[in-house]
């Protein structure tokens, strides 16, 4: 999710006809066989025997906007090797959750339009019980080299859904020269993060009209998913590890009490309700804040700004201590509907590959899901950051696994935002929400 750039290629492989892909299973390194379970929903075929995978020829890839201008760069490299299987780019929305609508639609209206589809993931769940995407031919994935996170995000009963791309975890991003010229130290928690702020409004001009700090505070996704990393920052959750409802704890009611509060002082600006992704990050890079949570892709974008070697990262902050950032990233999946499968996994695999991953990497700063691309010299030359971002989403929680996703967030999004607007108590509201969840989530 960046901005269009030229950028940094490395010179992108053929397919070679050795690539092997075997199923993942849940909670296994990269080895190969899952269980037999099927997944709910009941009635669909074993993996790998619809004959649409012995098909070859003209496909689409389906994700949001193309904001980096790469990913058609990686599909021009393919085509230009593969005249009889082009990929076409369909771009939706740039938001998370219109995204998900349409690639809904398309799938209740079993169309055949779509064929690769941009997954986030937690929509594995939702898409695989609804028989949406397809079961991965078990024969033809081997993700051994990924990282655990991201392998667990495609798997749904012991089945794999998917292909992880790329992965994403919070980053804390500040403006290291305000902070050096206020002698303030980096902060590990909400107290220390607004102390600071204090200071560097006080102590660097330049800085004396910029907010403290900003996230994603619109009501969309990515509310869901800095109200899940507050909580999670406070010890809570808005979900236990079984996926039972847990968001009228102590804990969780503390982690929206501090967001609440952080809007109530000034901490976090009111225009900040208003903040997708982008709007967050411009408003870093015009230096109107100096923190900012937002993702990787952000780096490359704020180095090409007036503030290039002005700002770093770090981890995110939590109430007590270090934060706990929610998993993010992206897996590509197969329509139920599509045609020409064949081509469509051979292109995945071709996109996972460690030269693929890296060239994007470079190019995007988008976190890739191979381990060994964080400790590349390459990579970690361009983004000294890696180390950082491997703990962010070795670490990372994800939200409610759960089917009915899209009305978990939409409850978690509602009890959220109408606190953070002031009309609504944190108690009241997550007792409320504890009793939609209770009923959403079976």
């Amino acid at each position: 999710m960046a901005l269009g750039r030229q950028p940094r290629r490395v010179a992108a492989a053929a397919l070679s006809s050795g690539v092997l892909l075997a199923l993942a299973a849940c909670g296994g390194g990269g080895g190969g066989g899952g269980g037999e379970e099927a997944a709910p929903g009941g009635g669909a075929s074993a993996p790998g025997t619809d004959p649409a995978y012995e098909q070859r020829g003209p496909i689409t890839m389906v994700q949001g906007k193309d904001t980096s201008g790469n990913v058609q760069n990686m599909i021009d490299m393919w085509n230009a090797d593969h005249p009889d299987e082009q990929v076409t780019l369909i771009e939706l929305s740039d938001e998370a959750d219109q995204q998900r609508n349409q690639m809904i639609q398309n799938a209740e209206t079993q169309g055949s339009e779509y064929t690769i589809l941009s997954m986030d993931v937690v929509w594995t769940a939702e898409f695989a019980a609804n028989q949406y995407v397809d079961a991965l031919p078990k024969d033809k994935v081997d993700l051994t080299g990924f990282l655990q996170p991201t392998i667990d995000s495609v798997t749904y009963f012991d089945q794999l859904y998917g292909i992880p791309t790329t992965s994403d975890g919070g980053l804390l991003y500040y403006r290291s020269d305000w902070l050096e010229q206020a002698g303030v130290e980096v902060p590990t928690t909400y107290d220390e993060m607004k102390a600071a702020c204090e200071t560097v409004k006080a102590e660097v001009p330049e800085a004396e009209g910029a907010d403290c700090y900003g996230g994603q505070h619109q009501k969309y996704e990515g509310l869901t998913v800095n109200i899940s990393e507050a909580v999670d920052g406070a010890g809570g959750h808005i979900t236990d590890d079984s996926g039972a409802p847990t968001a009228n704890t102590p804990e969780a009611v503390a982690g929206l009490t501090w967001m609440r509060d952080a809007f109530a002082d000034g901490t976090i600006p009111q225009a900040a309700l208003t903040w997708t992704e982008e709007e967050g990050r411009q408003a870093f890079q015009d230096s109107k804040l100096v923190f900012h949570r937002n993702w990787p892709y952000v780096y490359n974008l704020a180095s090409e700004s007036d503030i290039s070697g002005k700002f770093a990262v770090a981890p995110l902050p939590g109430l007590n201590g270090p934060g706990v950032s929610s998993l993010g990233g992206h897996n590509w999946a197969i329509s139920k509907f599509a045609e020409n499968k064949g081509t469509a996994l051979d292109f995945m695999i071709w996109l996972a590959a460690e030269e693929q991953q890296k060239s994007n990497a470079l190019a995007t700063s988008q976190a890739p899901t191979r381990e060994s691309l964080y400790s590349d010299p390459e990579v970690v030359e361009a983004y000294p950051y890696m180390e950082t971002l491997k703990a962010s989403i070795e670490t990372a929680r994800p939200r409610p696994k759960v089917v009915n996703y899209g009305d978990v967030t939409l409850a978690i999004q509602d009890a959220t935002y109408t606190t953070l607007q002031g009309n609504a108590e944190p108690q009241a509201a997550f007792a409320d929400l504890q009793t939609k969840l209770e009923g959403l989530i079976q």
